[in-house]
């Protein structure tokens, strides 16, 4: 009886998250859902979702988000999170044991104070790995905490065992940051890792100076000067890529962890805003794969719920009826199956392989552009070694961002011919129009499902409030586009190719 209920309940909150899918919401509006789930032991637990679009001038936007940032500082907080054993049993708790800069509580808003209170949890998400251990190697991964107004604090974690004899249990590094790089950040716990070992005390005054450095601008260095017992003055190198864009990006684990054909299929169920849950066996594995999975998206932005590695005592986050992206630890998957979640795609990671899913995923994409797309990524090695083997870990970066930039190119790239000015001034979208006037009936098809997603509404309201237009790459790649708009023949592998051939060789290609 239990379990029919629970399903019931899950096909009721399934239909409310449709009808919601639908609302138009006003400018500012917020939207909140109080979820009651029934815990094993039969209390009720209440789980707080809150699913925000802001309107004027909400929406997200990766070049919006990239300008706000250059005033920052490197990092907001540090802090070091340990176990602690519990008064009953053999049982751990995790706590901030360490912080930097120290705070008083009084100094703090409710946000950060709620943001403090619930970094231990995602430091250690998986209670088997809360035991003591002689051997256990350094991980890096991280995870992401989201504001009331939607802004996002990076979370940079390396669990690390102390340094001793015997049996020790492991603690956890974390850096907060408005800023999304995970590879400077990567090697800063690094450093902290290092010094960790020498002498606890080494670690503030390294933060200090990590914190007084200036923020470095795309493609530039900052410089970090310290004292280490036995090496003496160390002076730390930080850069940032050319391209921001890719600096908290790892394509390469994406595409070693899925096959082609099964990314193209998660990429499609994240393109509708459907629930999609990663689960792997590493926090390392987890982190970098939902970030390079939502980094596909560009030009446009996942507005809902990301949470890279859930704590497996919030797994009740899953039976929202609201669009999301979640991780969880391999451990954990049993009890997320006895959970009453419809209509979600559960990836395996490690097994490459599709745990539950809706059954039409490969039929999502446009036939043409998801062939296009797949031999690019299926023969990307050879690409690449035509192009410049001795590069390859950077190349990769830009030739999957070039080749999904193409996709949405061949996909929307024609929305400037069909924004009109009205009387007053303002810019209009005409959403019929532009979906008839796509060359190919395959396009026009999945646009009637796309143009119904927030990611879609959202980016068309940035370019209606937005006088002139964006200076990022896919606003470079819509005018090349445009310029010979439009061609005689419809989307297809061909043209795809050719377009992208601007940027990279396809002479072994059969075009």
């Amino acid at each position: 009886r239990k379990a029919r209920k629970l399903t019931g309940m899950g096909r009721r909150l399934t239909g409310m998250g449709r009808t919601l899918k639908g609302r138009a919401f006003v400018p500012g509006q917020t939207l909140t859902y109080h979820l009651f789930v029934w815990c094993p032991a039969g209390s009720r637990r209440s789980v707080y979702i809150q699913s925000t679009l802001k309107r004027r001038p909400g929406y997200r936007t990766l070049e919006r988000d990239l300008i706000q940032l250059q005033q920052q500082q490197l990092f907001q907080i540090f802090v070091v999170v340990s176990l602690r054993k519990c008064s009953s049993g053999n049982t751990y708790s995790p706590e901030i044991t360490q912080q930097f800069p120290q705070m008083k509580s009084s100094r703090l808003s409710r946000e950060a104070e709620d943001q403090l209170k619930v970094i231990p949890k995602f430091c250690f998400p998986d209670p088997q790995d809360w035991r003591p251990s002689a051997h256990m190697p350094s991980e890096t991964f991280s995870f992401v905490l989201t504001s009331e107004d939607g802004s996002r604090w990076f979370c940079y974690c390396r669990k690390i065992l102390p340094s001793g004899k015997g049996k020790r249990l492991p603690e956890v590094h974390c850096i907060v940051s408005k800023l999304g790089c995970f590879n400077l950040f990567a090697k800063i716990l690094e450093e902290v890792e290092r010094r960790r070992e020498v002498s606890p005390a080494l670690v503030y005054p390294f933060m200090r100076s990590v914190m007084e450095a200036p923020f470095p601008a795309p493609g530039r260095t900052v410089t970090v000067k310290s004292f280490l017992p036995g090496s003496g003055n160390e002076v730390l190198t930080l850069c940032r890529p050319v391209d921001s864009r890719l600096e908290h990006v790892d394509f390469n684990s994406l595409l070693q962890c899925l096959s082609v054909g099964k990314l193209l299929q998660v990429f499609a169920s994240l393109l509708l805003e459907r629930r999609v849950i990663f689960i792997a066996d590493k926090l390392s594995v987890l982190s970098r794969c939902g970030h390079a999975a939502l980094a596909l998206l560009y030009p446009f932005t996942w507005q809902h719920t990301f949470v890279p590695v859930l704590p497996s005592s919030m797994l009740d986050i899953s039976c929202s009826p609201t669009p999301f992206l979640i991780g969880v630890l391999a451990p954990c998957l049993p009890q997320l199956l006895e959970l009453p979640i419809e209509e979600v795609l559960i990836v395996d990671l490690c097994e490459d392989k599709f745990v539950i899913q809706l059954g039409d995923e490969d039929c999502i994409l446009p036939s043409k552009l998801q062939a296009a797309l797949q031999q690019i990524l299926e023969e990307r090695e050879d690409i690449l070694r035509q192009e410049d083997g001795d590069r390859y870990g950077a190349d990769l970066s830009s030739l999957v961002s070039e080749g999904f930039v193409r996709f949405f190119v061949e996909l929307v790239g024609h929305y400037p011919f069909h924004m009109v000015e009205s009387s007053n001034g303002s810019r209009e979208f005409q959403r019929d129009s532009f979906r008839k006037s796509h060359p190919s009936r395959g396009v026009r098809q999945f646009l009637q499902l796309f143009m119904d997603t927030q990611m879609f509404a959202g980016f068309i309201q940035d370019k209606e409030l937005r006088k002139g237009g964006g200076r990022g790459l896919f606003e470079v790649r819509v005018a090349e586009y445009l310029e010979s708009y439009p061609e005689p023949e419809p989307s297809g592998v061909n043209k795809f190719l050719k377009g992208l051939g601007k940027c990279y060789s396809f002479k072994h290609l059969k075009l």
